[in-house]
């Protein structure tokens, strides 16, 4: 271990000891789940942002979530952080034996198929296990389809081209559209389910495409935040609020905060 993973993991027994901080303390594994979430997706935003100091900070928190939850592990007995290292070290090896070992491979569609080889190789002591079994369940949608269509193409079960995806979403919107037609309301069973599928071929398609889709979601989502703010700015200068604007006069703000993003 390093001297600044050996400090990092002094600090945390120094909090947690007697005599140490009593927030810290009072913690459980459960308590700590939500902040290491909530920490996972600060390193997103970091990513997203293109700031190398951010992201080296929003790593290290991450990374105390870990260590936190190593020290709790070892005080009931279970495992250590070294432990933790050396599993996923161990797992590495294992499943990269086209780096430590003789197996060649011919690009990364290749080392992700012989992954779930390998993987299922390692669920023979589990005869009923899923390739799908190790997609976490609290995943955001988006991301859990992405996760699941990916595993299922390294078996073989997927489309040939995008195009392919492409056909696909314009079939499941047309199911959309004929749901509407029959006079299934917003938010009906029927609706739902279709737009369910909308979804899921999108997550499929930008698996294609070599696009993560929540990431890219949420890329959109803050140049949305960004202009529609620009829009509130926009009324307020002229001293009126976004409600009384009729369509097209909020399409023509829309276009304003696009060309002052451009500029």
């Amino acid at each position: 271990m390093s001297d600044a993973t050996d400090r990092l993991v002094e600090i945390m027994d120094r909090l947690r000891d007697p005599g140490g901080c009593p927030w810290d303390r009072e913690q459980t594994l459960e308590s700590l789940t939500g902040y290491l979430l909530e920490e996972a997706h600060e390193v997103v935003g970091a990513v997203a942002s293109g700031e190398p100091e951010l992201l080296c900070e929003e790593l290290g928190d991450l990374l105390l979530q870990i260590i936190f939850m190593a020290r709790i592990a070892r005080e009931n007995s279970w495992f250590d952080f070294d432990a933790v290292c050396d599993a996923i070290s161990d797992k590495m090896i294992r499943r990269h034996p086209h780096v430590f070992g003789t197996v060649d491979v011919a690009g990364a569609d290749e080392v992700a198929r012989n992954w779930e080889d390998i993987k299922q190789e390692e669920r023979k002591e589990q005869p009923e296990a899923s390739a799908l079994d190790g997609i976490p369940a609290a995943l955001p949608g988006l991301l859990k389809a992405f996760r699941m269509t990916e595993k299922a193409a390294a078996l073989g079960f997927d489309w040939q081209r995008p195009t392919d995806v492409v056909g696909k979403l314009h079939e499941e919107v047309e199911e959309l559209e004929s749901a509407l037609l029959a006079g299934s309301g917003n938010g009906s069973p029927p609706v739902r389910e279709e737009l369910g599928d909308i979804l899921f071929v999108m997550a499929n398609l930008a698996r294609h495409l070599g696009v993560e889709p929540e990431t890219a979601l949420q890329g959109t989502n803050s140049k949305f935040m960004s202009r529609f703010r620009s829009m509130e700015d926009q009324a307020r200068a002229a001293g009126r609020s976004l409600r009384s604007y009729d369509l097209q006069e909020l399409d023509a703000l829309w276009q304003e905060a696009k060309r002052l993003e451009r500029g």
